[in-house]
């Protein structure tokens, strides 16, 4: 009995915390977004589904359109180039194991602001991408690299790569490899290895790091402002516009309850698909 009570004790700050500061936002947040605009400053306490309804709205649809588009471009690529780092990493020995992983968490040790403001200097107008082109002779006249879709994708790749590699290199790193030398010794070639072990035992990876991608690049409004010099529109940028410029907070709440929304099925896409009974015949 004093055992539970000293247990109940040391939790209880845990869920003081999570109430406070992640229940009760998410909480107030969702009541904004049924409430009306004051006509001066503020929010009216009347029940209102317009800011849901102002979502449809053709602009406001195809930012949400772009900004899924741009999260799928995005996750794709990562996922292209991720896996494969990933995946090496983990069959390398300790050491050259851990001076890799200190060279993909490194990036995490700058502000993310500094690092696009890298990317500016990079990808400006006779920057050093443009000049080392021109002295391979690779192109004759200067390049527009800078404020456009493909920079914007740049750094969202740049920005979210890690998280795809430390994903899929969890996965993989807890691999049993006997497996994969079983079925190579069974006569499978290596890419049959690869496809009918590997790839399983490792796609709980591969969707963590999915999750990890996705998510965020919808709302990563400052890669967009930084390197597409505000030419690409993504929902953080509503939302960011909506809060600092036209003060609609019910707005705002409810372009991020939707954004909850998406958070929360892909959440729940995983689970059902890391836990059902399909997976774990294939695992």
């Amino acid at each position: 009995m004093k055992k539970r009570s000293k247990d109940g004790l040391l939790i209880a700050p845990l869920y003081v915390f999570t109430l406070l500061f992640v229940a009760a936002p998410l909480l107030y947040m969702l009541a904004l977004s049924f409430m009306q605009r004051a006509e001066v400053w503020g929010v009216e306490a009347a029940f209102s589904l317009d800011s849901y309804r102002k979502i449809l709205q053709p602009v406001y649809r195809d930012t949400f359109v772009e900004s899924v588009k741009l999260a799928f471009t995005t996750t794709f690529l990562t996922l292209l180039v991720g896996y494969p780092f990933g995946y090496f990493m983990a069959r390398l020995p300790a050491k050259r194991k851990s001076l890799v992983m200190l060279l993909v968490v490194i990036p995490f040790w700058t502000n993310a602001l500094m690092r696009m403001y890298g990317w500016m200097i990079l990808f400006r107008s006779n920057g050093l991408a443009e000049q080392a082109l021109l002295r391979f002779g690779l192109i004759e006249d200067s390049l527009k690299l800078l404020y456009n879709y493909k920079a914007v994708l740049a750094g969202m790749v740049y920005a979210l790569l890690p998280f795809m590699v430390l994903a899929v290199y969890s996965s993989a790193e807890k691999m049993d490899w006997s497996l994969v030398e079983a079925a190579k010794d069974l006569g499978a070639k290596n890419w049959q290895a690869f496809a009918t072990v590997t790839l399983k035992l490792t796609l709980p990876g591969i969707l963590s790091g999915v999750i990890l991608v996705f998510i965020p690049s919808m709302g990563l409004f400052f890669i967009a402002d930084i390197l597409g010099g505000g030419k690409i529109m993504l929902v953080g940028n509503l939302i960011r516009d909506q809060l600092m410029s036209t003060r609609d907070w019910p707005f705002a709440a409810a372009l991020s309850v939707v954004l909850m929304a998406f958070t929360m099925l892909f959440i729940w896409t995983y689970r059902k698909i890391t836990h059902s009974d399909e997976l774990e015949g294939l695992l």
